[in-house]
């Protein structure tokens, strides 16, 4: 296999909609290949030793993210009653924990496959405080296809996109769909991967075809978007990251440790982004 640069790609993909993407009347982030991929997984979601065990392991890093970008721009209207979107949640490893935090007011999770989301419905069904009404509700859905927010009341605290952005197509239209859902003050957080030579080697060869640490197509490295790219995009959009409300991280997976974060990492592999709505 050759890598070769893909920047200028990248940043075509992310920075625009092509005219043909414009004029199609395929509006949808989904993949469908994508979607098949982790339908073949569901069953295994809440295995923590199975098919999603990374996530299950970087779970605890992603709240600790997000604790550290609302205190760097604290918002007092929502410190006590936050209200989660959880994009492509997947079996719902990360909205159950955020729907038990005692300062959550609510989480939707919404995930374009079916079967994940049949997945995390019956997984919450066994915790009897995600039973209450309001604290955690799942959709089958992509993000296109929510009703976009008209109120204050019906925007997020925290738009999250955790180990998705790597699977879209088309990002820039994707983020776009998104923006709407963060209300004023709000952060959008999400994390994926550098398209580098050191995530190709541990994501695409390591993990998926020495160790196995996750199931061969996973990951298509020209599909990783580099955080610099992401800076770029959202110095294009009105509204966001005003007085450096923008944080990243790199996190590293350590074998028998665990994920650690890492200062600089997001230049080289996994890493987390947030930006604040002004």
């Amino acid at each position: 296999m050759v890598i070769r640069p893909t920047t200028s790609r990248n940043l075509s993909r992310l920075l625009r909609i092509s005219t043909r993407r414009r004029l199609s009347s395929q509006k949808s982030s989904v993949d469908a290949a994508e979607v098949s991929h982790f339908d073949n997984l569901a069953s295994t979601w809440w295995d923590p030793y199975g098919s999603s065990r990374l996530l299950h392991q970087m779970n605890p890093l992603r709240h600790d993210f997000i604790s550290s970008c609302i205190e760097s721009q604290p918002d007092p209207t929502s410190s006590n009653h936050r209200r989660y979107l959880d994009v492509g949640c997947g079996g719902g490893i990360f909205a159950e924990s955020a729907a038990r935090l005692p300062q959550t007011k609510s989480v939707v999770g919404i995930d374009p496959s079916n079967q994940v989301i049949s997945v995390a419905k019956a997984h919450a069904r066994q915790d009897p405080l995600l039973l209450e009404p309001g604290r955690l509700e799942y959709q089958n859905k992509a993000v296109e296809d929510l009703v976009l927010p008209r109120t204050l009341e019906e925007q997020y605290d925290v738009v999250s996109l955790f180990e998705v952005i790597e699977h879209i197509s088309w990002p820039a239209p994707f983020l776009s769909s998104c923006l709407p859902f963060v209300k004023s003050g709000g952060w959008l957080i999400l994390s994926t991967i550098a398209r580098t030579w050191t995530s190709w080697l541990t994501t695409n060869v390591v993990a998926e075809e020495i160790v196995r640490l996750v199931p061969r197509g996973t990951h298509e490295w020209s599909k990783y978007i580099n955080e610099q790219e992401l800076r770029k995009f959202f110095r294009a959009q009105d509204g966001w990251g005003r007085d450096g409300a923008l944080k990243s991280q790199g996190c590293v997976y350590v074998p028998a440790v665990g994920w650690r974060m890492v200062s600089g990492g997001e230049k080289m592999g996994n890493y987390f982004f947030g930006i604040r709505k002004d």
